[in-house]
């Protein structure tokens, strides 16, 4: 919704315009790994490591303008540096060649990543959120670690049509916010990673506001590109 305004040069609808925020719903960091042969164990050291060698050290993603590549290329951003994207045709061989150390880091979702990282395969480094994750609470945030403001997560929302009534707007943000914060929905989202949120209309329509302009950014500096 937030990216891929600026990925497809054509959209069918304007998701600023076309949309009526209702909440957001729950979000995803995705954890950095790296295959041990990498000498950094930090984020700190990683950035100091690629600063070192310019276009050496690479990168995998599920595709061209997946999430997992725009984190990367917003790492590379703020960190100013280089590292270079190699794209796969999904998440699964992307990882199977880090795990092989075909490529060096990866941007990955938290449950295909963290059993290697449990049985020493792959070194975590940080999660992609604002805070740690309930799932890793050992691991620091890309933010705090050493990007101040860095935030590359997956976020599920709920949208209407433009020009739904505002009382059914409230209705629905009212009974949807209800379930988000129900035990056993707070339960079975944490069990796959993710934090069930819950926002107001308003809230929402700034975050995706936020997210598209930057993004935006990003795929501009960047030269990404959907496949």
């Amino acid at each position: 919704l937030a990216i891929n305004a600026s990925l497809f040069a054509k959209m069918p609808f304007d998701p600023i315009k076309d949309l009526a925020p209702v909440t957001l719903a729950a979000s995803t960091p995705n954890v950095l790994v790296v295959h041990p042969s990498l000498s950094a164990r930090t984020v700190k050291e990683l950035i100091a490591l690629a600063r070192a060698r310019p276009g050496e050290i690479n990168f995998a993603s599920s595709g061209h303008g997946t999430p997992a590549h725009l984190a990367g290329e917003l790492f590379n951003s703020m960190a100013g540096v280089k590292l270079v994207h190699v794209p796969y045709k999904g998440a699964a061989p992307a990882l199977a060649d880090l795990l092989g150390g075909q490529v060096q880091i990866m941007f990955s979702t938290m449950p295909p990543a963290l059993p290697h990282v449990k049985d020493g395969k792959l070194r975590a480094l940080a999660v992609t959120s604002r805070k740690r994750s309930p799932a890793t609470p050992e691991l620091p945030t890309i933010d705090e670690a050493a990007l101040p403001g860095f935030e590359a997560i997956t976020w599920h929302g709920v949208v209407a049509p433009a020009g739904t009534p505002a009382a059914i707007i409230a209705w629905l943000n009212r009974e949807i916010v209800a379930i988000l914060h129900l035990p056993e929905v707070v339960e079975r989202l944490s069990g796959q990673g993710a934090e069930a949120l819950g926002s107001t209309p308003e809230e929402f329509a700034a975050y995706i506001k936020s997210e598209s302009a930057k993004w935006a950014k990003v795929v501009r500096e960047s030269g990404a590109k959907a496949e």
